[in-house]
């Protein structure tokens, strides 16, 4: 399996608990020291999966709350998928059902197809990246380049600041969204895209801290006060795989 297929397919699975993890920012919002989201651009929201795949781009890429429709094409075929099942399955089976590290013959329908391809086509659409035909000898292959790389840089430095200057050194008060991007980022391989442009002692420290984050055991975190259960249980199966 090559790296960029590997990535691709742990970035998948973030539509999974998306729409658990905005619900439960929503109502633990007042209760964090910080509102990282304050600066976000209000003409574009991006889903947690479009953030992910944004950062893994060169300049130049279960439980249910609820199972009510979200308007996303690729999260609601999840959750109806997962509303299908009977028995339900764990987050670490559907892990690898939605996104083929394993192959079960009678639950092939489980398979989300083409997500990569449909998560960039989202982005063209809210004008962060664009559609271009590049020439590979004998075939023509589609790219998608990031043409807002302002939005971009927002991202990137949102990310940051959240481990450096707004570094609180507790998970249970860090802003919800941004503990499941960093979660998922690092799951994706693609926090070394995050943090490169940090000076080399910024870097360390950074990356120390993300570190020290995501090795934190999942089960002892998810039990305690106001903890978002489903993201630890994500990095949990993420951890097993």
């Amino acid at each position: 399996m090559t790296t960029l297929t590997h990535r691709t397919r742990r970035t998948e699975i973030s539509k999974n608990f998306e729409k658990k993890v905005e619900s439960e920012e929503d109502t633990n919002q007042e209760r964090s020291p910080e509102n990282e989201d304050s600066g976000d651009s209000k003409d574009i929201r991006l889903t947690l999966m479009e953030e992910v795949l944004l950062l893994g781009l060169k300049d130049k890429e279960v439980l249910l709350k609820s199972d009510s429709p979200t308007g996303d094409v690729l999260l609601d075929e999840t959750l109806k998928h997962i509303k299908a099942t009977e028995p339900t399955e764990t987050v670490q089976t559907w892990i690898e059902l939605l996104t083929g590290e394993t192959w079960n013959p009678f639950k092939l329908q489980y398979q989300l197809r083409n997500v990569r391809e449909r998560i960039a086509k989202n982005l063209v659409e809210k004008g962060i990246l664009t559609t271009e035909k590049q020439n590979f000898l004998l075939f023509d292959m589609t790219t998608h380049p990031v043409t807002n790389t302002t939005e971009k840089q927002r991202l990137v430095k949102k990310l940051q600041d959240s481990v450096l200057e707004r570094w609180v050194n507790d998970p249970q008060r860090m802003d919800r969204r941004t503990l499941a991007l960093l979660v998922l980022a690092h799951s994706s391989d693609v926090l070394e895209n995050v943090f490169s442009s940090l000076t080399d002692d910024k870097y360390d420290v950074a990356m120390n801290r993300a570190k020290d984050l995501v090795e934190l055991d999942p089960e002892v975190e998810g039990t305690k006060h106001n903890a978002t259960e489903m993201i630890w249980a994500v990095l949990a199966a993420f951890n097993k795989s």
